[in-house]
């Protein structure tokens, strides 16, 4: 399989909330319950919750596409005004294509628009092991932690790690 990343479309919204639920059910159902990942992905992964992410102001928003399904996204925004430190809010790829490549892929991009930043920064579950391998072997290491993954009341704890860019 070979994916194509590009800017993901209003058109690609439904497909990104099904993947991102069905990579949620299969990464977190056994940290927090699939019955609390159902709630989670209903309320960040809605078609509605994603699309003011289309076009938004130094931000990027891109789909993994091979032409039959969409493997994988990322979505990631600058933070502060200098656009220095840029935020890796999301990037999910399918259980089924991971190890493809895909997720490099799509990191590279989400580089690759921001050339003005300086730092790539992430928050990502603890107990997500095979994230954070992936993360730790794309440079980036642990900065932090926070109680409050994605969202102020979340709940979810989760460890912040940082790559510097240039």
């Amino acid at each position: 399989m070979t994916f194509y990343v590009r800017t993901a479309g209003l058109r690609d919204l439904e497909a990104v909330s099904a993947l991102l639920g069905e990579t949620w059910h299969a990464t977190y159902d056994g940290i927090y319950g699939a019955e609390r990942v159902a709630e989670i992905t209903g309320s960040w992964h809605s078609v509605d919750a994603l699309k003011p992410r289309l076009g938004r102001l130094n931000a990027e928003f891109v789909v993994g596409d091979d032409g039959e399904r969409i493997g994988g996204m990322a979505f990631a925004a600058a933070a502060g005004a200098d656009g220095k430190t840029v935020v890796l809010h999301q990037l999910y790829v399918h259980p089924d294509c991971q190890g493809s490549g895909l997720g490099s892929a799509l990191l590279a991009e989400i580089i690759e628009s921001f050339p003005q930043a300086e730092w790539l920064r992430l928050e990502v579950e603890e107990a997500n092991e095979p994230a954070i391998a992936f993360y730790r072997a794309k440079g980036f290491t642990k900065t932090g932690s926070t109680a409050n993954c994605g969202a102020a009341d979340s709940g979810i704890p989760a460890a912040i790690y940082e790559k510097p860019l240039g």
